[in-house]
Formats: C-alpha cells, sequence, structure tokens
C-alpha cells in the first residue's frame, strides 16, 4: 500500500473521521490506507507507556485482533482538532464490557501519522 490522501480531504478532522468510519467497519486494509507508510502507533498498553509500533506492517500486526474481534464497537464521542493534531474522546464496546479512552493524531498530507492512545484507568 502506498500513501495515498483521500481526494479532496485536506482537513485534519475529515482524515481522522474517514479513519474512524473504516475502523468502525472492522476494514483493515481501508484502515491502513489512511495512515503513513511512517506511521507511529501507541497502544494503551501495557502500563505504564503501552506498546509503540512503527510502520504499517507493525500497526497490521497490532490491530488484527480488533478487526477480527467482530462483535467489538468503536463508538467516537468527541473529536476537535488543532492544526495537524486531532483529539479523540471514544468508548470500546465488546461482548461483557467497555472502556473510554483518548486518540491524540498527527495528520500529515491528508493521512494519519501518528496514533497515540491512552485509556481512562
Amino acid at each position: 500500500m502506498s500513501d495515498t490522501k483521500p481526494a479532496g480531504v485536506d482537513d485534519a478532522v475529515a482524515v481522522v473521521d474517514i479513519f474512524g468510519g473504516a475502523w468502525g467497519d472492522h476494514d483493515l486494509d481501508r484502515t491502513l490506507a489512511m495512515v503513513t507508510e511512517d506511521c507511529v502507533f501507541e497502544a494503551t498498553g501495557p502500563a505504564p507507556d503501552g506498546t509503540r509500533c512503527v510502520g504499517k506492517d507493525a500497526i497490521r500486526d497490532a490491530w488484527r485482533p480488533i478487526f477480527d474481534d467482530r462483535a467489538s464497537t468503536f463508538v467516537a464521542e468527541e473529536t476537535f482538532g488543532a492544526g495537524d493534531r486531532v483529539i479523540q474522546l471514544w468508548r470500546y464496546e465488546w461482548a461483557d464490557g467497555h472502556i473510554r479512552g483518548v486518540d491524540v493524531f498527527r495528520v500529515r498530507d491528508g493521512l494519519v501519522a501518528e496514533k497515540f492512545s491512552y485509556v481512562k484507568g
């Protein structure tokens, strides 16, 4: 997959909204098409800093179990931007529970370049 920004999407919040739609559809390939080749993802765990993944292959491996769980849902509660940064409060639900958290995104050239995830503990 190459870095190909969605046609006509220059607003960072719009990029994250499109990314979230692909995530919500459990479409890993479409979600990964929305990140840069050198994207950095920092997971919520393990404590205290979470696992850091760099590049699409590492991120694919980290996200695959989440996307494979078709019963889970991701709900964006609030999203707002500040330049190339986007903050999103979310709720992640699965069969017998949920967590709430926040993602801090950086958008570059119409693609997600960073996704740092934090949860309420």
